[in-house]
């Protein structure tokens, strides 16, 4: 196993052009439709009721899976199996993820934070990749917070912001994995933005329509598998302007509620 300094370099020098989620079974022992290629620079939404098997797909890519799940999938790397070393190690993942609970437990400052992780994966300016990192944090936060406040002081919403930001910005796993982005408290249009300049590869487990429209392309799950697969149309791009247009002036209302303001 290579250690730490060795597995971030392999990490940064070598991000893989696809990773395709072989197909498995559902709940009852029945084939999926098909394969599931990802690459960077897309977003694939995953949708169904609660059960469908969103969760579990995410944790089939997490895990590296090959075929030792309860779906029989295998993940592939630029088509080929990964090694002992790349689905084991835990310096330099390949796949970042982010769940629906943030509970920090450190006993430090967002600053130190940060700051420790720009460190550790050697960033060439590691006060100013804390910076942007915060930057984004609160750009993304209803409510902004201070560098110098405690991690265990933050929100829920706050501490996601962080996580996405620093996922995007400091972490070298070039796949990132989100359950469940609109139940975070954050910008949801700023995070995917944040999140798709990263060019990694972008995996959202969502219920939201504005999510689910944004991606590039949707799986729809049932009974524990993949059902179909739905691209993103020209029509839909225009539906999701106005739910966009719908959503902003909900967020201005809600904002003027908080406050205590007149919404005339």
């Amino acid at each position: 196993m290579a250690d730490g300094a060795d597995a971030g370099a392999k990490a940064r020098a070598w991000a893989p052009a696809s990773l395709t989620l072989t197909a498995g079974r559902d709940k009852s022992g029945r084939p999926e439709a098909g394969d599931v290629v990802l690459r960077p620079g897309e977003i694939t939404a995953l949708l169904g009721p609660t059960g469908s098997g969103k969760s579990r797909f995410l944790s089939d890519i997490e895990s590296l899976a090959c075929g030792d799940t309860p779906t029989g999938r295998r993940l592939l790397l630029d088509g080929r199996s990964p090694d002992a070393d790349e689905r084991f190690e835990l310096q330099g993942r390949l796949v970042a993820q982010l769940t629906q609970n943030m509970n920090f437990v450190l006993d430090l400052s967002v600053r130190d934070f940060v700051l420790t992780h720009a460190l550790s994966r050697e960033a060439p300016d590691p006060q100013e990749a804390a910076r942007r990192v915060i930057a984004a944090a609160n750009s993304l936060a209803g409510e902004p917070f201070d560098p110098g406040v405690q991690l265990t002081q933050l929100s829920g919403g706050q501490s996601r912001a962080l996580m996405i930001a620093d996922t995007a910005l400091l972490s070298w796993s070039p796949a990132l994995l989100i359950d469940e982005i609109e139940n975070a408290g954050v910008d949801k249009r700023r995070a995917l933005d944040l999140l798709l300049a990263s060019d990694k590869i972008v995996v959202i487990a969502t219920h939201d329509p504005v999510l689910a429209l944004s991606a590039d392309r949707r799986l729809v799950f049932e009974h524990g598998a993949v059902r179909m697969t739905v691209v993103r149309t020209g029509e839909e791009r225009d539906i999701l302007a106005r739910l966009s247009e719908m959503e902003r002036e909900t967020t201005r209302v809600r904002a003027l509620l908080r406050k205590g303001e007149p919404l005339s």
